[in-house]
Protein backbone atom coordinates (compact mmCIF):
# COMPACT_ATOMS: atom_id res chain seq x y z
CA UNK A 1 0.00 0.00 0.00
CA UNK A 2 2.86 2.50 0.77
CA UNK A 3 4.52 2.17 -2.42
CA UNK A 4 1.58 1.85 -4.51
CA UNK A 5 0.47 5.51 -3.08
CA UNK A 6 4.91 6.90 -3.73
CA UNK A 7 3.78 5.37 -7.34
CA UNK A 8 0.01 6.84 -7.66
CA UNK A 9 2.07 10.55 -6.57
CA UNK A 10 5.19 9.87 -8.49
CA UNK A 11 2.44 9.35 -11.65
CA UNK A 12 0.58 12.28 -10.91
CA UNK A 13 3.07 14.80 -10.13
CA UNK A 14 5.45 13.68 -13.21
CA UNK A 15 2.44 14.36 -15.64
CA UNK A 16 1.40 17.71 -14.28
CA UNK A 17 5.29 19.02 -14.17
CA UNK A 18 5.30 17.55 -17.79
CA UNK A 19 1.90 19.30 -18.73
CA UNK A 20 3.09 22.34 -17.14
CA UNK A 21 7.05 22.60 -18.23
CA UNK A 22 6.69 21.74 -21.89
CA UNK A 23 4.56 24.64 -22.59
CA UNK A 24 5.94 27.20 -20.57
CA UNK A 25 9.41 26.18 -22.28
CA UNK A 26 8.05 26.42 -25.37
CA UNK A 27 7.29 30.21 -24.38
CA UNK A 28 10.25 31.03 -22.88
CA UNK A 29 11.25 29.96 -26.72
CA UNK A 30 9.25 31.67 -28.42
CA UNK A 31 10.03 34.92 -26.03
CA UNK A 32 13.61 35.16 -26.85
CA UNK A 33 13.14 35.32 -30.69
CA UNK A 34 10.58 37.84 -30.32
CA UNK A 35 12.93 40.04 -27.65
CA UNK A 36 15.74 39.45 -30.68
CA UNK A 37 13.54 40.88 -33.27
CA UNK A 38 12.37 43.60 -31.22
CA UNK A 39 15.70 44.58 -31.08
CA UNK A 40 16.33 44.22 -34.90
CA UNK A 41 13.19 46.18 -35.34
CA UNK A 42 14.24 48.98 -33.23
CA UNK A 43 17.63 49.43 -34.99
CA UNK A 44 16.31 49.18 -38.30
CA UNK A 45 14.10 52.14 -37.28
CA UNK A 46 17.28 54.13 -36.20
CA UNK A 47 18.27 54.27 -40.04
CA UNK A 48 14.58 55.73 -40.88
CA UNK A 49 15.03 59.37 -40.67
CA UNK A 50 18.28 59.24 -42.69
CA UNK A 51 16.58 57.84 -45.84
CA UNK A 52 14.53 60.01 -45.52
CA UNK A 53 16.58 62.95 -45.73
CA UNK A 54 19.16 61.85 -48.45
CA UNK A 55 20.73 58.76 -50.12
CA UNK A 56 24.23 59.40 -50.57
CA UNK A 57 26.73 56.70 -49.72
CA UNK A 58 28.61 58.50 -47.34
CA UNK A 59 26.60 59.94 -45.08
CA UNK A 60 23.90 56.39 -45.20
CA UNK A 61 27.66 54.81 -44.46
CA UNK A 62 28.38 56.54 -41.51
CA UNK A 63 24.61 56.74 -40.36
CA UNK A 64 24.89 52.71 -40.03
CA UNK A 65 27.98 52.86 -38.24
CA UNK A 66 26.76 54.96 -35.77
CA UNK A 67 24.74 51.84 -35.00
CA UNK A 68 24.90 49.43 -32.40
CA UNK A 69 24.26 46.97 -35.69
CA UNK A 70 25.87 48.62 -37.94
CA UNK A 71 28.93 48.87 -36.16
CA UNK A 72 28.71 44.87 -35.45
CA UNK A 73 28.61 44.46 -39.25
CA UNK A 74 24.97 42.96 -39.09
CA UNK A 75 22.74 45.54 -40.83
CA UNK A 76 22.43 46.47 -44.72
CA UNK A 77 20.71 49.37 -46.47
CA UNK A 78 19.16 48.48 -49.93
CA UNK A 79 18.29 51.32 -51.75
CA UNK A 80 16.58 50.87 -55.47
CA UNK A 81 17.86 53.10 -58.75
CA UNK A 82 15.80 56.29 -58.84
CA UNK A 83 15.76 57.93 -62.01
CA UNK A 84 19.38 58.21 -62.91
CA UNK A 85 20.86 57.25 -59.78
CA UNK A 86 22.63 53.60 -59.82
CA UNK A 87 20.89 51.15 -56.72
CA UNK A 88 22.84 51.12 -54.01
CA UNK A 89 23.76 48.38 -50.88
CA UNK A 90 25.42 49.45 -48.00
CA UNK A 91 26.40 46.68 -45.68
CA UNK A 92 27.04 43.03 -46.18
CA UNK A 93 23.59 41.34 -47.71
CA UNK A 94 22.30 38.18 -46.11
CA UNK A 95 19.26 37.86 -47.35
CA UNK A 96 18.19 36.43 -50.88
CA UNK A 97 17.27 38.71 -53.38
CA UNK A 98 13.95 37.47 -53.78
CA UNK A 99 13.22 37.84 -50.27
CA UNK A 100 14.05 41.81 -50.72
CA UNK A 101 11.70 41.76 -53.69
CA UNK A 102 8.51 40.08 -51.80
CA UNK A 103 9.19 42.48 -49.24
CA UNK A 104 9.30 45.69 -51.19
CA UNK A 105 6.19 44.12 -52.75
CA UNK A 106 4.02 43.34 -49.38
CA UNK A 107 5.71 46.85 -48.31
CA UNK A 108 5.72 45.22 -44.98
CA UNK A 109 8.38 43.85 -42.60
CA UNK A 110 9.06 40.50 -42.86
CA UNK A 111 11.96 38.08 -41.46
CA UNK A 112 13.76 35.81 -44.13
CA UNK A 113 16.62 33.00 -43.78
CA UNK A 114 19.80 33.45 -43.75
CA UNK A 115 23.23 31.53 -43.15
CA UNK A 116 23.74 31.22 -39.57
CA UNK A 117 20.60 32.97 -38.42
CA UNK A 118 17.43 35.12 -39.42
CA UNK A 119 17.60 38.40 -41.40
CA UNK A 120 14.55 41.69 -40.56
CA UNK A 121 13.68 43.15 -43.72
CA UNK A 122 12.49 46.31 -42.66
CA UNK A 123 11.01 48.47 -45.78
CA UNK A 124 11.36 52.39 -45.38
CA UNK A 125 9.61 55.00 -47.82
CA UNK A 126 12.08 57.14 -49.54
CA UNK A 127 11.61 60.79 -50.67
CA UNK A 128 11.28 59.57 -54.22
CA UNK A 129 8.45 57.34 -53.09
CA UNK A 130 10.59 54.18 -53.92
CA UNK A 131 11.01 51.74 -51.10
CA UNK A 132 14.45 50.97 -49.72
CA UNK A 133 15.01 47.45 -47.38
CA UNK A 134 16.96 48.09 -44.07
CA UNK A 135 18.33 44.55 -43.40
CA UNK A 136 19.33 43.51 -39.84
CA UNK A 137 21.18 40.35 -39.08
CA UNK A 138 19.96 38.36 -36.38
CA UNK A 139 22.08 35.23 -35.59
CA UNK A 140 21.13 31.88 -34.07
CA UNK A 141 22.41 32.65 -30.48
CA UNK A 142 20.47 35.39 -29.80
CA UNK A 143 17.16 33.50 -30.80
CA UNK A 144 17.79 31.03 -28.29
CA UNK A 145 19.72 33.34 -25.73
CA UNK A 146 18.75 32.38 -22.65
CA UNK A 147 16.75 29.85 -23.58
CA UNK A 148 19.10 26.85 -22.02
CA UNK A 149 18.98 28.46 -18.50
CA UNK A 150 15.80 28.45 -18.56
CA UNK A 151 14.80 24.69 -19.11
CA UNK A 152 17.42 23.64 -16.73
CA UNK A 153 15.91 25.69 -14.22
CA UNK A 154 12.27 24.36 -15.40
CA UNK A 155 14.13 21.27 -15.51
CA UNK A 156 15.37 21.71 -11.67
CA UNK A 157 11.97 22.89 -10.44
CA UNK A 158 9.86 19.79 -11.67
CA UNK A 159 12.68 17.39 -10.46
CA UNK A 160 12.47 18.58 -6.78
CA UNK A 161 8.42 18.67 -7.30
CA UNK A 162 8.44 15.45 -8.20
CA UNK A 163 11.11 14.30 -5.47
CA UNK A 164 9.31 16.22 -2.83
CA UNK A 165 6.25 14.93 -3.73
CA UNK A 166 7.37 11.22 -3.58
CA UNK A 167 9.11 12.37 0.11
CA UNK A 168 5.21 13.21 1.27
CA UNK A 169 3.69 10.45 0.06
CA UNK A 170 5.68 8.42 1.23
CA UNK A 171 5.14 9.68 4.79
CA UNK A 172 1.80 9.65 4.42
CA UNK A 173 2.20 5.95 3.29
CA UNK A 174 3.95 5.20 7.03
CA UNK A 175 1.18 6.80 9.00
CA UNK A 176 -1.08 5.13 6.86
CA UNK A 177 0.51 1.56 6.85
CA UNK A 178 1.93 1.29 10.77
CA UNK A 179 -1.41 1.50 11.90
CA UNK A 180 -2.38 -1.43 9.43
CA UNK A 181 0.72 -3.21 10.42
CA UNK A 182 0.16 -3.17 13.91
CA UNK A 183 -3.27 -4.53 13.36
CA UNK A 184 -1.68 -7.33 11.13
CA UNK A 185 0.53 -8.55 13.85
CA UNK A 186 -1.89 -7.74 16.69
CA UNK A 187 -4.23 -10.22 14.52
CA UNK A 188 -1.34 -12.76 14.21
CA UNK A 189 -0.53 -12.89 18.13
CA UNK A 190 -4.20 -13.50 18.63
CA UNK A 191 -4.23 -16.17 16.66
CA UNK A 192 -1.38 -17.72 17.94
CA UNK A 193 -2.90 -17.32 21.46
CA UNK A 194 -1.74 -14.38 22.82
CA UNK A 195 -4.85 -13.25 24.24
CA UNK A 196 -3.37 -10.45 25.44
CA UNK A 197 -2.81 -8.67 22.34
CA UNK A 198 -4.28 -5.29 21.21
CA UNK A 199 -3.67 -2.44 19.22
CA UNK A 200 -3.27 1.01 19.66
CA UNK A 201 -6.55 2.97 18.69
CA UNK A 202 -4.54 5.58 16.35
CA UNK A 203 -4.15 6.54 12.52
CA UNK A 204 -6.44 8.07 10.17
CA UNK A 205 -10.59 7.25 10.91
CA UNK A 206 -11.11 4.19 9.64
CA UNK A 207 -8.33 2.18 11.01
CA UNK A 208 -8.61 3.70 14.01
CA UNK A 209 -12.67 2.46 14.01
CA UNK A 210 -10.99 -1.15 12.74
CA UNK A 211 -8.64 -0.88 16.14
CA UNK A 212 -11.68 -0.02 18.38
CA UNK A 213 -13.72 -3.01 16.41
CA UNK A 214 -10.59 -5.57 17.17
CA UNK A 215 -9.91 -4.64 20.70
CA UNK A 216 -13.49 -5.19 21.38
CA UNK A 217 -13.15 -8.71 19.77
CA UNK A 218 -10.37 -9.76 21.35
CA UNK A 219 -12.36 -8.55 24.79
CA UNK A 220 -14.71 -10.77 24.16
CA UNK A 221 -12.68 -14.30 22.98
CA UNK A 222 -10.90 -13.50 26.28
CA UNK A 223 -14.49 -13.04 28.24
CA UNK A 224 -15.84 -15.93 26.18
CA UNK A 225 -12.70 -18.45 26.90
CA UNK A 226 -12.72 -17.42 30.64
CA UNK A 227 -16.12 -18.59 30.16
CA UNK A 228 -15.77 -21.96 29.09
CA UNK A 229 -13.13 -22.57 31.50
CA UNK A 230 -15.62 -21.64 34.58
CA UNK A 231 -18.57 -24.05 32.60
CA UNK A 232 -15.55 -26.57 32.44
CA UNK A 233 -14.58 -26.53 35.80
CA UNK A 234 -17.97 -26.31 37.16
CA UNK A 235 -19.52 -29.38 34.99
CA UNK A 236 -16.33 -31.52 35.56
CA UNK A 237 -16.55 -30.51 39.66
CA UNK A 238 -20.30 -31.48 39.59
CA UNK A 239 -19.01 -35.12 38.73
CA UNK A 240 -17.27 -35.10 41.93
CA UNK A 241 -19.68 -36.34 44.22
CA UNK A 242 -20.68 -39.77 42.56
CA UNK A 243 -17.36 -40.06 41.67
CA UNK A 244 -16.67 -39.99 45.47
CA UNK A 245 -19.77 -42.88 45.97
CA UNK A 246 -18.30 -44.84 43.20
CA UNK A 247 -15.27 -45.28 44.81
CA UNK A 248 -16.70 -45.98 48.18
CA UNK A 249 -18.49 -48.33 46.44
CA UNK A 250 -15.26 -50.20 44.56
CA UNK A 251 -13.51 -50.16 47.92
CA UNK A 252 -15.88 -52.34 49.62
CA UNK A 253 -15.95 -54.90 46.43
CA UNK A 254 -13.79 -56.81 47.71
CA UNK A 255 -10.78 -59.09 46.48
CA UNK A 256 -10.69 -59.88 43.15
CA UNK A 257 -9.28 -59.21 39.53
CA UNK A 258 -12.67 -57.41 38.80
CA UNK A 259 -12.58 -55.81 42.04
CA UNK A 260 -8.99 -54.69 41.45
CA UNK A 261 -9.59 -53.26 37.82
CA UNK A 262 -13.03 -51.44 39.31
CA UNK A 263 -11.25 -49.42 41.87
CA UNK A 264 -8.08 -48.99 39.19
CA UNK A 265 -10.33 -47.60 36.34
CA UNK A 266 -12.01 -45.19 39.06
CA UNK A 267 -8.84 -43.60 40.34
CA UNK A 268 -8.05 -43.02 36.80
CA UNK A 269 -11.45 -41.19 36.05
CA UNK A 270 -10.95 -39.44 39.24
CA UNK A 271 -7.33 -38.12 38.36
CA UNK A 272 -8.93 -37.31 34.51
CA UNK A 273 -11.53 -35.00 36.30
CA UNK A 274 -9.00 -33.42 38.61
CA UNK A 275 -6.93 -32.93 35.95
CA UNK A 276 -9.76 -31.26 34.01
CA UNK A 277 -10.46 -29.03 36.64
CA UNK A 278 -7.20 -27.72 37.37
CA UNK A 279 -6.79 -26.69 33.43
CA UNK A 280 -9.90 -25.35 33.55
CA UNK A 281 -8.92 -23.05 35.89
CA UNK A 282 -5.56 -21.61 34.72
CA UNK A 283 -5.43 -18.10 33.52
CA UNK A 284 -2.95 -19.27 30.77
CA UNK A 285 -3.74 -21.23 28.04
CA UNK A 286 -2.91 -24.64 27.01
CA UNK A 287 0.19 -24.89 25.32
CA UNK A 288 0.70 -25.13 21.52
CA UNK A 289 1.64 -28.71 20.20
CA UNK A 290 5.69 -28.08 18.93
CA UNK A 291 6.04 -25.27 21.86
CA UNK A 292 8.01 -25.13 24.52
CA UNK A 293 7.30 -28.15 27.17
CA UNK A 294 4.95 -29.61 25.00
CA UNK A 295 6.34 -32.35 24.19
CA UNK A 296 6.44 -36.07 25.58
CA UNK A 297 7.97 -39.54 24.66
CA UNK A 298 5.17 -41.85 22.92
CA UNK A 299 6.85 -44.44 23.18
CA UNK A 300 6.04 -44.08 27.03
CA UNK A 301 2.74 -43.12 26.96
CA UNK A 302 1.83 -45.98 24.46
CA UNK A 303 2.86 -48.51 27.03
CA UNK A 304 1.44 -47.31 29.89
CA UNK A 305 -2.34 -47.18 27.93
CA UNK A 306 -1.77 -50.46 26.75
CA UNK A 307 -0.86 -51.59 30.10
CA UNK A 308 -4.15 -50.64 31.09
CA UNK A 309 -6.08 -51.29 27.88
CA UNK A 310 -4.49 -54.66 27.85
CA UNK A 311 -6.28 -55.92 30.99
CA UNK A 312 -9.57 -54.84 30.11
CA UNK A 313 -8.65 -56.84 26.29
CA UNK A 314 -7.98 -59.65 28.11
CA UNK A 315 -11.11 -60.03 30.05
CA UNK A 316 -13.08 -59.56 26.71
CA UNK A 317 -10.35 -62.16 24.71
CA UNK A 318 -8.89 -59.47 22.32
CA UNK A 319 -5.87 -60.33 21.03
CA UNK A 320 -3.66 -57.33 21.38
CA UNK A 321 -0.13 -56.63 19.64
CA UNK A 322 2.41 -53.20 20.05
CA UNK A 323 5.40 -52.81 18.34
CA UNK A 324 7.55 -49.93 17.58
CA UNK A 325 7.60 -48.86 21.49
CA UNK A 326 10.63 -50.16 22.66
CA UNK A 327 13.30 -47.19 22.14
CA UNK A 328 11.97 -43.29 23.16
CA UNK A 329 9.82 -41.33 20.76
CA UNK A 330 9.96 -38.16 21.51
CA UNK A 331 7.14 -36.18 19.42
CA UNK A 332 6.36 -31.90 20.02
CA UNK A 333 2.58 -33.25 21.24
CA UNK A 334 2.03 -32.50 24.86
CA UNK A 335 1.39 -35.97 26.85
CA UNK A 336 -2.32 -34.83 28.68
CA UNK A 337 -3.09 -34.60 24.59
CA UNK A 338 -1.46 -37.91 22.99
CA UNK A 339 -3.06 -39.28 26.01
CA UNK A 340 -6.66 -38.70 25.16
CA UNK A 341 -6.29 -39.23 21.49
CA UNK A 342 -4.83 -42.73 21.87
CA UNK A 343 -7.86 -43.50 24.85
CA UNK A 344 -10.29 -42.25 22.00
CA UNK A 345 -9.31 -44.35 19.43
CA UNK A 346 -9.20 -47.78 21.73
CA UNK A 347 -12.13 -46.55 23.37
CA UNK A 348 -13.64 -47.27 20.12
CA UNK A 349 -12.20 -50.45 19.04
CA UNK A 350 -13.92 -51.52 22.43
CA UNK A 351 -17.34 -50.13 22.10
CA UNK A 352 -17.66 -50.76 18.40
CA UNK A 353 -16.36 -53.83 18.03
CA UNK A 354 -17.48 -57.54 19.03
CA UNK A 355 -15.73 -58.84 22.25
CA UNK A 356 -12.79 -61.35 20.62
CA UNK A 357 -11.47 -58.71 18.38
CA UNK A 358 -8.21 -58.06 18.51
CA UNK A 359 -6.33 -54.70 17.40
CA UNK A 360 -2.81 -53.30 17.72
CA UNK A 361 -0.89 -50.42 17.87
CA UNK A 362 2.50 -49.18 15.62
CA UNK A 363 4.49 -46.91 16.00
CA UNK A 364 7.01 -45.61 12.84
CA UNK A 365 9.81 -43.55 12.93
CA UNK A 366 10.89 -41.12 9.82
CA UNK A 367 13.19 -38.34 9.41
CA UNK A 368 10.47 -35.47 10.01
CA UNK A 369 7.35 -37.31 11.37
CA UNK A 370 6.31 -39.85 13.85
CA UNK A 371 3.16 -42.30 12.21
CA UNK A 372 0.80 -44.16 15.35
CA UNK A 373 -1.37 -46.93 13.20
CA UNK A 374 -4.22 -47.88 15.40
CA UNK A 375 -5.79 -51.72 13.69
CA UNK A 376 -8.25 -53.58 14.27
CA UNK A 377 -9.54 -56.93 12.97
CA UNK A 378 -13.51 -55.51 13.14
CA UNK A 379 -15.90 -54.80 10.74
CA UNK A 380 -14.31 -51.73 9.56
CA UNK A 381 -16.33 -47.90 8.48
CA UNK A 382 -18.04 -47.83 5.76
CA UNK A 383 -17.57 -44.18 5.30
CA UNK A 384 -14.59 -43.06 6.82
CA UNK A 385 -14.88 -39.34 5.51
CA UNK A 386 -17.91 -38.89 7.15
CA UNK A 387 -16.08 -40.50 10.64
CA UNK A 388 -13.69 -37.81 10.44
CA UNK A 389 -16.04 -35.08 9.87
CA UNK A 390 -17.81 -35.97 13.66
CA UNK A 391 -16.78 -33.57 16.09
CA UNK A 392 -20.00 -31.82 16.14
CA UNK A 393 -21.25 -34.01 19.69
CA UNK A 394 -24.70 -34.97 18.24
CA UNK A 395 -23.60 -38.84 17.89
CA UNK A 396 -23.19 -40.66 14.77
CA UNK A 397 -23.12 -43.69 16.22
CA UNK A 398 -25.10 -44.93 19.58
CA UNK A 399 -23.19 -44.43 22.26
CA UNK A 400 -21.00 -41.97 20.63
CA UNK A 401 -20.64 -38.52 21.02
CA UNK A 402 -18.61 -38.23 17.95
CA UNK A 403 -15.48 -35.86 19.57
CA UNK A 404 -13.23 -38.64 19.78
CA UNK A 405 -11.82 -38.57 15.97
CA UNK A 406 -12.32 -35.13 16.26
CA UNK A 407 -9.94 -34.90 19.26
CA UNK A 408 -7.08 -37.09 17.56
CA UNK A 409 -7.57 -34.60 14.11
CA UNK A 410 -6.96 -31.92 16.10
CA UNK A 411 -4.19 -32.92 17.98
CA UNK A 412 -2.38 -34.04 14.42
CA UNK A 413 -2.92 -30.98 12.72
CA UNK A 414 -1.52 -29.10 15.95
CA UNK A 415 2.21 -30.17 14.72
CA UNK A 416 0.94 -30.05 10.72
CA UNK A 417 0.03 -33.39 10.35
CA UNK A 418 -3.06 -35.20 9.67
CA UNK A 419 -5.08 -38.45 10.53
CA UNK A 420 -6.72 -40.83 7.89
CA UNK A 421 -8.54 -43.75 8.03
CA UNK A 422 -8.12 -47.18 5.31
CA UNK A 423 -8.72 -50.99 6.06
CA UNK A 424 -5.73 -52.44 8.49
CA UNK A 425 -3.90 -55.23 7.36
CA UNK A 426 -5.98 -57.34 10.32
CA UNK A 427 -8.92 -57.02 8.01
CA UNK A 428 -10.81 -53.91 10.05
CA UNK A 429 -10.44 -50.10 10.49
CA UNK A 430 -6.61 -48.83 10.56
CA UNK A 431 -6.68 -45.31 11.98
CA UNK A 432 -3.12 -43.57 10.62
CA UNK A 433 -1.69 -40.62 13.07
CA UNK A 434 0.81 -38.33 10.99
CA UNK A 435 2.69 -36.33 13.87
CA UNK A 436 5.11 -33.54 12.00
CA UNK A 437 8.25 -33.26 13.73
CA UNK A 438 9.31 -29.88 12.11
CA UNK A 439 5.91 -28.52 12.27
CA UNK A 440 5.91 -28.17 8.52
CA UNK A 441 2.39 -29.81 6.62
CA UNK A 442 3.31 -32.18 3.87
CA UNK A 443 2.96 -30.43 0.62
CA UNK A 444 -0.44 -32.57 -1.18
CA UNK A 445 0.51 -35.49 -2.67
CA UNK A 446 3.40 -36.38 -0.41
CA UNK A 447 1.93 -37.98 2.37
CA UNK A 448 3.69 -40.82 2.57
CA UNK A 449 6.78 -41.23 4.61
CA UNK A 450 9.79 -39.06 3.45
CA UNK A 451 12.77 -40.53 4.84
CA UNK A 452 13.22 -44.15 5.51
CA UNK A 453 11.11 -45.69 8.04
CA UNK A 454 12.46 -47.45 10.68
CA UNK A 455 9.91 -50.10 11.55
CA UNK A 456 10.75 -51.29 15.35
CA UNK A 457 10.82 -54.93 16.60
CA UNK A 458 7.40 -55.97 17.35
CA UNK A 459 6.77 -56.21 21.39
CA UNK A 460 5.20 -59.78 22.51
CA UNK A 461 1.76 -58.80 24.12
CA UNK A 462 -0.62 -60.92 26.02
CA UNK A 463 -3.09 -62.82 24.16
Amino acid sequence: MRWALVKVCLAVTTMVVVAFAVPLGLVIREMAADRAYSNAERQAAAIGPTLSITTDRDQLTRAVASTQAGAAGKMAVHIPAVGDDPALEIGRRRAAQADLDRTREIASPSIADAPDGKALLQPTALGSGEIAIVEVFVPEGELSNGVATAWLVLAGVGVALVIGSVAVADRLGVRLIQPAERLAGAAHDLGEGKLTARVPEDGPTELKQAAVAFNSMADQVVQLLANERELAADLSHRLRTPLTVLRLNAASLGEGPAADQTRAAVEQLESEVDAIIRTAREAKPAPVAGGPGAGCDAAEVIRERMAFWSALAEDESRKVRVAGVDTPVHVPVARPDLTASLDALLGNVFRHTPEGTGFAVDVHSAEDAVIVLVSDAGPGILDPEAALARGSGKGDTVGSTGLGLDIVRQMAEATGGDVRIGSSVLGGTEVRIWIQLDGRRPAAGRRRHRGTVRRRRASAARP
